[in-house]
């Protein structure tokens, strides 16, 4: 069964990349494939290069349980998607309707939501280990 779910998946993802290369090869807004190419390569560079290197460390560094090292792990992502956002907000070049959100106040709002879903599952855990505890060995 599990391999069939593999193999499914692998397919699943084959067809994916295939049906998103045909439209970067059919695309008529994109003039130059290759631009694309060297900012997806560049993109990669940062991320296995720089940002994986950087969130793994400070879950080491930092992060003593799962819990915390789970939330670092989307506090980074959330980062790396939003980050952008909240650096540009106000740069609209004129057109008021480019960056219109409230992006830093909307993007640590998501933080705090993600940091309170993740205390409250430090808190779950931390609770069973105890029930666990007081029940003693069976």
């Amino acid at each position: 069964m599990a391999r069939l779910l593999r193999t499914a998946t692998a397919v699943a993802g084959l067809a994916l990349m295939a049906y998103g290369l045909y439209g970067l090869l059919n695309d008529r807004y994109i003039t130059d494939p290759l631009d694309v190419l060297v900012w997806a390569v560049g993109g990669l560079v940062l991320h296995d290069g720089l940002w994986v290197p950087l969130v793994c460390l400070a879950g080491a560094r930092f992060a003593r349980g799962p819990v915390l090292r789970a939330w670092l792990i989307i506090a980074a992502a959330l980062t790396a998607v939003g980050l952008p956002a909240v650096l540009r907000a106000g740069d609209d070049h004129g057109n008021p309707t480019l960056l219109p959100l409230p992006y830093l106040r909307d993007y640590l709002l998501t933080l705090a939501a993600t940091a309170a879903v993740a205390l409250l599952g430090a808190v779950a855990v931390a609770v069973r280990r105890r029930r666990r505890r007081r029940a003693g060995p069976e």
